[in-house]
């Protein structure tokens, strides 16, 4: 057993206990104990121990962990699971605002992270609700579909109501039972939504059936109608929407587009790579050659270095040329060129998001803001596998080429101070379906570039926000999006 003293002097010395960065990246104490398993899979770990698996952690942590130095001192013995002693494994500091400064420490399944990341697969109907009321009388409502999934080819559409999941009641009824039906936990299981469609009164039963669906994170690409306004909806920064975001952005080149509405409200980030190509795609090469899209700054321990990549730590640029996540490496990006971009936000914008916003920034391209605030994340990591789990654990923060990460507590459009960015304050439009002209927040930027004031401030006005608080919900939605898919991500 390692007490609480041994914890204490074990976390005191790892600085000294950091081993030379070899030719293929750095090698630290803790890799004496990764994949040293209680449960080793064939071929790929080693027959070891639950203290293995936790004094990986704790190491590892003590290395890599942003905030190290906030970590509290705590006993691994008294935790019966790494993840309940990784979910502690973490700083207990507050934002401005009163949030929790790291509230986006999580694990996934190894090999669910591998299917996930890569392919946009994950079980499920092709359908993303969106929470208003979590609590109480519960709300929940259809967000988006995603093309060629089961959702697709069902009598359902954006801003329907479910009433009922397998005949029970969603306001008041058990959460589990809801639950189990809304987020099925394997493909082929069979639920039935009773549903209210926008605008009716009579209800209508709607059953699904669960399947391994591919989400379609670039979609209704176009330019709106008797404009010269390009739109398309962005949900995901996953592999396959770097191919989806070049065949975008060239379509709209295309079309002759002068202006490019960006909906990131339900896009909660991934890899920062895509957001890079994005911003360059908007940009183009005059405005962000030579330039630094985003530069990374790890803990103390590492003030020139990547400790994870092995490398001396240089900004992240524009990237001019696809970085081979779904497009081959080297080829050409198209670009826009524009000096403006409007970006469509609330809570669920995120992360790498939040690095398009903060990137273009940072080289004086105008962005407008419109929707609510930003979920305020400028923070960011590696994935770590160890023993069939991937954890992530916030490593480096990221800043713009002005310097600036300082939005802990988001964006806000037509907000004061260091993160307010103009724009309007529009609430989620439920009764529109994204991309028609006539859906609040994309007509409030159709009537900014029309030269039009802002509509009268509706959704949430700035307040400090409490992730999954009733008060948020009553603004803007809850996105059911997974964890990994709310994050800053680096390719190792």
């Amino acid at each position: 057993m390692m007490t609480r003293r041994a914890v204490t002097a074990l976390t005191g010395t790892l600085a000294a206990l950091l081993l030379s960065c070899g030719g293929n990246g750095p090698q630290f104490a803790s890799s004496q104990f990764a994949n040293r398993c209680a449960a080793p899979r064939a071929g790929q770990d080693v027959q070891g121990s639950l203290t293995d698996e936790k004094t990986w952690l704790r190491m590892w942590t003590d290395e890599l962990y942003l905030w190290y130095r906030e970590v509290p001192n705590l006993d691994p013995a008294a935790y019966d699971t790494t993840l309940k002693y990784f979910a502690d494994l973490k700083t207990t500091a507050k934002t401005p605002s009163g949030n929790d400064k790291d509230r986006f420490h999580f694990t996934i399944p190894t090999a669910q992270w591998l299917s996930l990341s890569g392919s946009g697969v994950e079980v499920g109907y092709g359908v993303q609700w969106a929470v208003l009321v979590p609590t109480g009388q519960r709300d929940v409502r259809v967000a988006y579909i995603d093309p060629n999934t089961p959702a697709a080819s069902a009598p359902i559409a954006r801003g329907a109501k479910v009433l009922k999941v397998d005949g029970v009641d969603v306001t008041s009824g058990p959460a589990a039972a809801l639950n189990a039906g809304l987020f099925p936990a394997a493909a082929g299981e069979n639920h039935t939504f009773t549903i209210q469609d926008v605008g009716a009164t009579a209800t209508h039963d709607v059953p699904l059936t669960s399947a391994n669906v591919t989400s379609t994170p670039v979609q209704k690409v176009q330019k709106i109608p008797n404009t010269t306004v390009g739109y398309m909806l962005f949900n995901d920064h996953i592999a396959t929407s770097e191919k989806l975001l070049i065949q975008a952005i060239g379509q709209l080149k295309q079309l002759g587009v002068t202006d490019l509405v960006v909906d990131i409200r339900y896009n909660g980030g991934g890899f920062l790579a895509i957001a890079s190509e994005l911003a360059f795609m908007i940009a183009g090469p005059a405005a962000t050659g030579g330039k630094t899209f985003e530069q990374l700054a790890f803990n103390d321990k590492y003030p020139n270095v990547d400790p994870v990549a092995g490398q001396p730590l240089t900004p992240t640029p524009f990237f001019s040329t696809a970085v081979n996540l779904s497009a081959p490496r080297g080829q050409p990006l198209p670009s826009l060129g524009l000096n403006r971009v409007f970006v469509l936000t609330g809570p669920g914008t995120c992360s790498a998001s939040e690095s398009i916003i903060n990137g273009l920034r940072g080289i004086d391209v105008q962005v407008i803001q419109i929707g609510s605030h930003t979920c305020g994340k400028p923070y960011g990591f590696y994935p770590a596998d160890n023993c069939a789990t991937t954890y992530f654990s916030i490593q480096f923060k990221g800043v713009n080429a002005k310097g600036f990460g300082d939005y802990p507590d988001g964006f806000v459009p037509n907000g004061t101070g260091v993160a307010g960015v103009p724009g309007c304050q529009v609430a989620d439009d439920f009764d529109h379906p994204l991309g028609d002209p006539a859906e609040a927040r994309l007509a409030a930027a159709l009537g900014f570039v029309a030269g039009q004031a802002c509509p009268a401030p509706t959704g949430l006005q700035a307040a400090p926000r409490t992730a999954l608080s009733a008060a948020a919900a009553a603004s803007d939605p809850i996105l059911t999006k997974q964890p990994w898919r709310e994050n800053r991500i680096l390719q190792r």
